[in-house]
């Protein structure tokens, strides 16, 4: 996705992945920094050929004194984009970051009620993703806390949570508002190191120039958990995949995508013969797994 054009990928990738339906009455959560900016470009762009609706939902947590600037960002860039905009402010009362986090998604709840949207967007990215999974093994979670945030669920009443973003680097987020001018806040307290997730943040920024896959991984690592728990199709199809290299000592060292290449042909129904790794092909026909060939 790197290069002059991130924009593009992004919106394939939204309109790819299923995560906004065609049709969907959307409440995209801006806070007024830079990912959820980008998250309106990107939906006002592809607006049109998905029969989108969307409104600006922004909720002010109360809790710093610059919370008014990111207010006014988001009233900006509603203008700028011709977009309706609902704020909801929350009691300014001291509070943890569950408590916080718990209150906002109640709040948006509300909003996507009032603006009749039957989904609630969020800018969260695929270094916010690591930053779960992490948390949640650090904790001592289960499969369930390793899954990481889930694409899509249920937040309240006939109203989804949705995150298109998942699979998107920071950086591309950052590089769409550059590209377009567009303004957006900095929230200074994520500089403070007594939060865990920001002391965690911190860690993962000196271990990338030595892991340079290190959040693609762990967002597919979360992915195949959440998947294997769903018992997704594509979930079975994988395992397929492996069960006909395994039985040929065949899989180790594959790569994943070489996997999902096979698994999206056999969705397909697709035919053809696939490069698992040195010497080493499957076949397809006509979306059934036929054997490996090419073999040392």
């Amino acid at each position: 996705m790197r290069g002059a054009k991130p924009q593009a990928s992004i919106e394939q990738t939204i309109e790819r992945d299923g995560v906004i339906r065609r049709g969907d009455r959307i409440a995209v959560a801006c806070s007024g920094g830079a990912d959820s900016v980008a998250l309106v470009q990107v939906l006002t762009t592809v607006r049109k050929s998905m029969s989108l609706e969307l409104t600006l939902a922004h909720v002010n947590h109360g809790t710093r004194e610059s919370a008014w600037q990111d207010e006014c960002v988001v009233l900006c860039v509603g203008a700028s984009f011709g977009l309706p905009v609902r704020i909801v402010a929350l009691d300014e009362c001291r509070r943890d970051e569950a408590a916080l986090r718990d209150a906002r998604y109640d709040a948006l709840a509300r909003i996507a009620h009032a603006s009749n949207a039957n989904v609630v967007a969020t800018a969260h990215h695929r270094e916010d993703q690591s930053e779960t999974v992490l948390l949640a093994l650090l904790r001592g979670a289960g499969p369930e806390g390793l899954a990481g945030m889930r694409a899509r669920r249920p937040l309240g009443e006939g109203v989804d949570l949705a995150r298109p973003l998942l699979t998107i680097a920071a950086d591309d987020l950052r590089c769409v508002c550059h590209v377009h001018a567009l303004p957006y806040a900095v929230d200074p307290s994520n500089a403070d190191r007594g939060l865990r997730r920001n002391a965690l943040r911190a860690a993962l920024e000196a271990l990338r120039p030595l892991f340079p896959g290190l959040d693609a991984a762990v967002a597919r690592t979360a992915e195949l958990l959440a998947a294997e728990r769903a018992g997704s199709s594509r979930a079975g199809l994988r395992r397929e995949v492996r069960a006909a290299l395994a039985a040929q000592e065949d899989l180790r060292d594959v790569d994943f995508t070489h996997i999902e290449a096979a698994v999206r042909a056999i969705e397909r129904g697709g035919s053809g013969r696939f490069h698992m790794k040195s010497g080493v092909e499957l076949r397809i026909d006509r979306g059934v797994i036929v054997g490996s060939d090419d073999r040392p």
